[in-house]
């Protein structure tokens, strides 16, 4: 094993992936790609091959997929990316100058390049205590749940605490499997640090317009086991309210598994501290949710950790392009940030990267539409950072050029009128 330095990785050389998620598969598969032949070691904690988890909050959830389509690569596919597959051990430690990585059952694998890719766990609710309610990152969390309200069949009381995209998504399939649900929400608005108050607040009707209980500036105090044979909940609200619930799930945002590298000599800041090229350290790549890098936005270099789909995908490409090449000679990562969700049968989407204090122009539709569908764009300092969609696809993309070249609001504002 020769130390890169700052230079590119030697082809022959040996790679570790920790993290066996969309990030460290794509990472895997462009390495491939780049003719790096050497080996190339894939670690992760849970005993799935790598699985993608958009389908796990709606198709697999609402069993409309079996959980083996949302594999992203079987074991065929593994061998023939001859990848050395160790799945169900968990990385414990990193030593970044040396590139060594100690797994939890005392295997230490050197490398000459390092790909992090360890994603993010769900935030605990204090509230929750011991009790066992459920999240759901995983395909184990999905399967699980979807056997408890699928055993007790339509009508089963289900309530979300957190009324962000997965917790949602969660309300909106459990709602089409004929549960009655009641989503909890801290803030006034939801989604509004995402999204903003005016859109928040036009999709956040999307729930009452299918049924759901939506409650909004509501705090959950409490959450305990009910007794008895049926089991289930009892969650105390923060206004004195008490609701009984068979299943409660809990998403209110995700943490990113960091902890594994403390000691390695890499900065951990809300995530591992990459820089533009996505290097956290000479021969030590970023990927994925865990990925804290430095982005261009507009004018600002802004460090981001942006826990999206396709952002992942393509951040996984490229950390292994930045490894091959070297810090010295790598490029910088600049995507355009996309993301959607789906629910209630409609597809939200978003280019870009809105901000709460971002001016809002709804382009076309209404925010009051009963078919619910509109095309929002947002601006910074005059300047378009994003726009929104519901199912409005075409029009929705129409904006990616002018995301890419930098384009004005007002040149956003006039776009589907031209």
């Amino acid at each position: 094993m020769t130390a890169p330095a700052a230079g590119p990785l030697p082809l022959d050389g040996t790679v570790v992936v920790v993290g066996a998620s969309l990030a460290g598969l794509r990472a895997a598969q462009e390495l491939r790609a780049l003719r790096f032949a050497g080996r190339l070691v894939m670690v992760g904690e849970e005993r799935h091959l790598p699985y993608d988890r958009p389908p796990l909050s709606k198709q697999v959830l609402a069993g409309t997929w079996p959980p083996e389509r949302a594999v992203l690569a079987d074991r065929r596919r593994m061998e023939e990316l001859g990848v050395d597959l160790r799945l169900g051990r968990r990385a414990e430690s990193l030593d970044a100058a040396s590139r060594r990585v100690t797994l939890d059952d005392g295997t230490v694998l050197g490398a000459d390049g390092v790909v992090v890719a360890t994603g993010a766990r769900p935030r605990v609710l204090a509230a929750a205590g011991p009790t066992g309610a459920s999240v759901l990152r995983t395909l184990d969390d999905c399967e699980r749940l979807r056997a408890s309200v699928t055993a007790r069949g339509p009508g089963c009381s289900v309530v979300v605490v957190g009324a962000g995209f997965i917790g949602s998504e969660v309300a909106a399939t459990c709602t089409q499997l004929g549960c009655a649900v009641t989503v909890l929400e801290a803030l006034a608005v939801p989604l509004a640090p995402a999204v903003g108050e005016l859109v928040g607040g036009a999709l956040g009707a999307l729930h009452t317009r299918h049924g759901v209980d939506l409650r909004t500036g509501v705090a959950v105090t409490a959450l305990r086991g009910r007794e008895g044979p049926a089991g289930g909940y009892e969650v105390d609200l923060g206004d004195g309210g008490v609701l009984q619930a068979d299943e409660v799930v809990v998403g209110v945002g995700v943490v990113p598994n960091t902890e594994w590298l403390e000691g390695s000599g890499l900065e951990i800041d809300d995530g591992l501290v990459c820089d533009a090229s996505l290097f956290a350290a000479d021969g030590v790549v970023g990927a994925g949710d865990v990925c804290r890098w430095t982005w261009r936005d507009g004018d600002d270099d802004v460090k981001v950790r942006i826990e999206h789909w396709e952002v992942a995908s393509q951040m996984g490409s490229a950390a292994a392009r930045s490894l091959v090449a070297g810090r010295d000679g790598a490029a910088a990562f600049d995507p355009v940030p996309y993301f959607w969700s789906d629910q209630y049968g409609m597809r939200i989407q978003v280019l870009g990267r809105p901000a709460p204090t971002d001016e809002v122009v709804v382009v076309d539709g209404s925010l009051e539409a009963e078919d619910a569908k509109f095309v929002a764009v947002y601006g910074r300092k005059g300047r378009l950072s994003a726009a929104l969609a519901v199912s409005s696809p075409r029009k929705l993309m129409a904006f990616r050029p002018l995301l890419v070249q930098g384009a004005s609001l007002k040149e956003a504002v006039g776009l589907l009128g031209s």
